[in-house]
């Protein structure tokens, strides 16, 4: 396929970037700074755009099969809630804008359900560092929902996922919808590399159209 990678020199992003690439898709990586992708390959262009500037951004998704969207604006940044929303409606309006049926993005674990109406975000045990952001992607979940033009499928991360789950691809997980996937010990968590794995075969499988999913060992 032909897919534009939105955020693909980071964290999530760059795995991404490799998991599409070792798939034979041709990506086109839409980056703020082209420099920090240092990968060649015959199928990669590497972009740079500023995705809030969405009329500029509209022309480089233009003629691709999906865009995939590892947008975060960073964690420390204080004005994180604010950017996620507004960047995130903004590559969401230039998928339609484009002409691309197909936007597979990626959020946060805090939407999901712990317990019968209390999502993680909710509980007293969330980390009050994370929360803006984690309230941004829960609230880009609910816009998102109200989508009519196009296929979205919103992934939500196991509950533990960062530098230290990462490492290593298994190219095993297993998914869930709304509830924390949990393995024998209680515990959620998937490493990078896999949750990219997990998108990619979303790409290729549509197994969740219009919906979210969440993906944990």
């Amino acid at each position: 396929m032909r897919i534009a990678i939105i955020g693909a020199s980071g964290f999530v992003g760059s795995h991404l970037l490799t998991e599409a690439l070792q798939r034979d898709h041709y990506v086109t990586a839409i980056v703020r700074h082209p420099e920090k992708i240092t990968t060649h390959h015959p199928h990669l262009i590497v972009k740079a755009c500023d995705i809030m500037n969405t009329e500029a951004l509209v022309p480089l998704l233009a003629d691709n099969d999906a865009v995939l969207s590892a947008y975060n604006p960073g964690w420390t940044n204080p004005a994180i809630y604010e950017d996620f929303l507004k960047g995130s409606k903004s590559i969401q309006e230039a998928t339609k804008k484009a002409g691309v049926k197909r936007l597979l993005t990626i959020g946060g674990a805090g939407s999901l359900y712990v317990a019968p109406d209390t999502q993680l975000i909710d509980t007293p045990q969330f980390p009050a560092e994370w929360k803006p952001g984690a309230l941004a992607a829960r609230d880009y979940l609910n816009i998102i929902k109200e989508e009519k033009d196009i296929e979205w499928t919103f992934l939500s991360p196991a509950i533990e996922m960062h530098a230290g789950t990462s490492g290593k691809r298994t190219g095993q997980y297993r998914t869930g919808t709304d509830n924390p996937v949990f393995d024998a010990n209680g515990t959620s968590r998937i490493s990078a590399e896999d949750l990219a794995v997990a998108l990619i075969d979303e790409l290729e499988n549509k197994q969740f159209p219009k919906q979210r999913f969440t993906v944990a060992y």
